[in-house]
């Protein structure tokens, strides 16, 4: 065990997850379990536990851990339940959600992306994790899903997403443009009935596809 790794990880977790009342017992042990420092681009080995979002190419980035967090305590993944992860990018926040509940389908829309998560998944041996390249909004799915986490902003609620959760299931996302987001939790609460609410603001990069269409030129 190298004692000067466990010792950032241990200040991530007391110095930044803490600190934004992350007080979920189970996060916090997923944390000092999964090895953020194995999912970290190689140029940004020697910081994987940054109070920072972490470029991973495409402009793409690592979540903070801290927002990672929140979004794990807001789910409340329990063992046994199936979840979605829509947009794998190095594979970490797939890796703390198999860690918390169990199978888990993760999407990605780039192939590198998601064959680099694949690789480290199954270089450190954890199950019960399928990486699939998709373009996660152009598809449907079916109500299978305990849990949902969408780590890429979306302009607006995409009722798929709700629809792809088991009664009782919930579901994180993003909804706005920047500088401010709101972070929703949406639990369905019956065959047609879901419940939404705002949970934090915050400001992540969009989904990819998701952008506003004022954005594109055609």
């Amino acid at each position: 065990m190298n004692t000067k790794t466990e010792a950032a990880r241990r200040q991530m977790i007391e110095q930044q997850v803490r600190t934004w009342d992350v007080l979920d017992p189970r996060v916090l042990e997923t944390f000092a379990a999964v090895p953020r420092e194995e999912f970290v681009p190689e140029a940004y080995r020697t910081v994987p536990f940054a109070d920072a979002a972490i470029p991973i190419g495409h402009g793409q980035f690592m979540l903070k851990p801290a927002l990672e967090g929140r979004i794990l305590q807001a789910l409340a993944p329990a063992r046994g339940e199936r979840a979605l992860e829509v947009g794998t990018g190095t594979g970490y926040f797939a890796a703390c959600l198999a860690h918390l509940a169990g199978e888990v389908d993760s999407i990605e829309i780039h192939a590198d992306l998601a064959a680099g998560a694949l690789r480290t998944i199954e270089g450190l041996g954890i199950a019960r994790i399928q990486v699939e390249v998709a373009d996660a909004l152009a598809r449907e799915y079916d109500a299978l899903y305990e849990v949902i986490a969408v780590t890429g902003a979306l302009p607006a609620p995409d009722r798929r997403f709700e629809r792809a959760l088991a009664v009782g299931g919930r579901l994180f996302v993003v909804i706005g443009s920047a500088p401010v987001m709101e972070a929703r939790l949406v639990t369905r609460t019956g065959e047609e009935s879901w419940l939404s609410e705002v949970v934090f603001e915050t400001c992540i990069e969009p989904l990819v596809q998701a952008a506003p269409v004022s954005r594109f030129t055609f």
